[in-house]
């Protein structure tokens, strides 16, 4: 099957089989394991008629390619995600929060951000095609189950997709060093779109220069950088933080 992806891990397992249970394809469980989490998994697997295949740990480590699986080993059909950007757009009951990756390569980085979106209400991220580390078992077993919730959409064109979310009314806002604002100290937008770019370029020429406004993350020590997670939860934290405060006044 042309777009079987493979996830492994009791939370990526679990996301899924309660998420999107059809996707599943086949399930591999490690023979002889009687502990609860392996129980849970089983019992949720037969309520929704997932295949499953009991398996030695050798062969699991060789599916999941050495990975740490925790004896749970799934096939999923990855195109029964696919979700619209439109889709996303005109359903939402309140203000957009979005995350938008521009070439975040290491599926490390991309899977922290998933987990990162899902605590913070993004509402989806989007990230280009190309250029980007896409969604794999990595990416899955990082996210912590943020990978079967959030919604992660590619696009083709990111420039005309970052225009597209103008003509929404949603405020494209990039961080960067040079920004004219710092994050304490700007006013944010009711519907915002974070674009973030990789720790060692940055946001490609044309991905900033479709941003209506750059803002830049304070630093107080040292280091001159922070993970691409770390700053998505910083800048998603406060615009949660600041929705909070309007709303109470």
């Amino acid at each position: 099957m042309a777009n079987q992806r493979l996830i492994y891990g009791f939370h990526a397992v679990n996301a899924r089989l309660w998420q999107n249970p059809k996707s599943i394809t086949e399930l591999y469980v490690q023979e002889g394991k009687h502990d609860t989490r392996t129980r849970e998994v089983l019992e949720k697997a037969a309520a929704e008629n997932v295949r499953v295949h009991f398996a030695a740990a050798e062969r699991l480590n060789t599916i999941s390619k050495g990975a740490r699986h925790q004896g749970v080993v799934g096939f999923i059909d990855a195109s029964k995600n696919h979700v619209h950007l439109e889709d996303v757009l005109e359903n939402l009951r309140e203000p957009a929060l979005l995350l938008v990756l521009d070439g975040i390569t290491d599926p490390h980085n991309l899977g922290a951000c998933l987990r990162t979106a899902d605590a913070m209400g993004v509402h989806a991220v989007i990230a280009p095609k190309d250029k980007s580390a896409g969604l794999n078992a990595t990416v899955s077993k990082v996210a912590c189950g943020a990978a079967e919730t959030v919604p992660y959409i590619t696009v083709t064109n990111l420039a005309r997709t970052l225009r597209e979310l103008k003509e929404y009314g949603i405020w494209v806002v990039g961080t960067d060093m040079g920004g004219e604002a710092d994050l304490y100290h700007a006013k944010l937008p009711e519907s915002i779109a974070w674009v973030m770019g990789n720790e060692g370029e940055g946001m490609r020429r044309l991905t900033r220069e479709h941003c209506d406004m750059l803002v830049s993350v304070p630093m107080f020590g040292t280091v001159e950088s922070m993970n691409v997670s770390v700053t998505a939860g910083m800048v998603l934290s406060e615009t949660r933080r600041q929705r909070v405060l309007q709303s109470e006044q």
